[in-house]
């Protein structure tokens, strides 16, 4: 390859990285416009639970409902799991209820995790990841506070800790 073919390919390249750097940043300012938002309804689903029959979010309308998504391989969902089953227990008869959404695994996979953090929140199974579509789920864990009208109130990208999630809890009870 001559000198000056070096040159245009070498132009092509960094054509290409430049529009994929201008795709980038674009696609991180635009917000999704059929993203779930906080002031937003929380879509209605229905899933299975790990040990019991399907629930149905809108069947939670009338309490303050802390909406987690998760997955056993997730070490900030590991760390976090024991904090949320602690507000889960301290608000549990104030009307907060928690609802783990695993995230594309088998019971088979969850039972024992959630044995081994003693969690007895509902624990939805997300298998085929629908939920964790329709609600544009990125990073792990993710955290809806949903009020009892079933209105998003908060999302929480990340490792919550109890202090957090009891400062956020206490805007979410009926």
């Amino acid at each position: 390859m001559n000198k000056s073919n070096r040159t245009y390919v070498r132009i092509a390249v960094l054509g290409v990285l430049l529009v994929a750097l201008v795709f980038a940043l674009y696609s991180s300012f635009v917000k999704d416009p059929g993203a779930v938002k906080a002031g937003s309804d929380a879509p209605n689903f229905s899933l299975e639970q790990l040990n019991g029959p399907e629930l149905a979010l809108e069947s939670l309308k009338g309490k303050g409902v802390i909406l987690n998504f998760w997955g056993t391989w997730c070490e900030p969902c590991k760390k976090e799991m024991p904090a949320l089953q602690q507000q889960y227990t301290k608000f549990k008869d104030k009307g907060l209820v928690v609802v783990g959404v695993n995230i594309g695994e088998s019971p088979v996979a969850v039972e024992p995790f959630v044995k081994q953090f003693g969690i007895d929140f509902p624990i939805l199974l997300d298998r085929q990841s629908q939920i964790t579509k329709l609600y544009r789920i990125g990073p792990i864990p993710t955290t809806f506070f949903i009020d009892p009208d079933g209105e998003v109130q908060e999302i929480f990208i990340g490792q919550l800790n109890e202090a957090m999630i009891e400062s956020k809890v206490t805007k979410i009870l009926p």
